[in-house]
């Protein structure tokens, strides 16, 4: 049997990406480590070798759910680090019984540290933001990159409400610039990214979208 892919670093020893979790059909959870406690967003596989992982540098305070495909195995990682569950309010209802935070439109993590309601992948679906390495936006399924490695929006089936996510791009063009938003660590998709950790270039990316274009769109994948 082959070894279990190993989590790998994003940014040196600060941000990691675990592999793709069948429980969130592909999707990639990143660890944020925090001295005042780490940041899990979206659920990893629940393995003891990514129980292992966590534990070694130092547990769960925070398990932010970027949207309602990432809860996953939420209950069993609350049991595993007794961390608080972070997630939009309108999609709180996904985690019955559990002990969750919710927010409206935006919430602080950090001082530097800010999660933005993204909705139109799903009610509930945001993203986080982290000033670090000149601005680390991370995405969940709300932007993800295409097969050229471009970080877009992608109606399927299953999307909530495919113009207010075109609205919500909008939302992070006006909040963010070229100066303070320089990666983008998508939630999914990560191997059209060609072995690269992160999408470069993120605002300028952004402004690229064209808006009208896209919204006037009916393909689905």
């Amino acid at each position: 049997m082959r070894p279990p892919k190993q989590p790998q670093a994003v940014f040196a020893d600060r941000i990691f990406a675990f592999p793709p979790n069948r429980d969130t059909l592909g999707g990639t959870a990143y660890l944020i480590v925090e001295k005042e406690g780490n940041i899990l967003l979206d659920c990893p596989a629940t393995d003891e070798n990514t129980y292992e992982f966590i534990r070694l540098l130092g547990g769960v305070r925070v398990l932010f759910i970027s949207h309602r495909g990432g809860i996953g195995k939420a209950r069993e990682l609350q049991a595993a680090f007794n961390c608080d569950i972070l997630i939009q309010e309108q999609e709180a209802y996904l985690l019955p019984k559990l002990t969750v935070t919710t927010f409206q439109h935006q919430i602080t993590l950090q001082p530097y540290m800010q999660v933005i309601w993204t909705p139109g992948h799903s009610p509930g679906s945001s993203c986080l933001y982290l000033p670090e390495y000149g601005g680390i936006l991370f995405t969940g399924r709300h932007l993800l990159p295409n097969q050229q490695g471009l970080p877009v929006p992608l109606r399927t089936s299953k999307t909530f409400h495919w113009r207010r996510q075109i609205k919500s791009i909008q939302l992070l063009r006006d909040n963010f610039t070229q100066e303070n938003l320089q990666y983008i660590c998508p939630g999914a998709n990560i191997g059209y990214l060609r072995g690269k950790k992160a999408i470069a270039n993120a605002y300028q990316r952004l402004l690229q979208l064209d808006l009208d274009e896209l919204g006037r769109s009916q393909a689905l994948i």
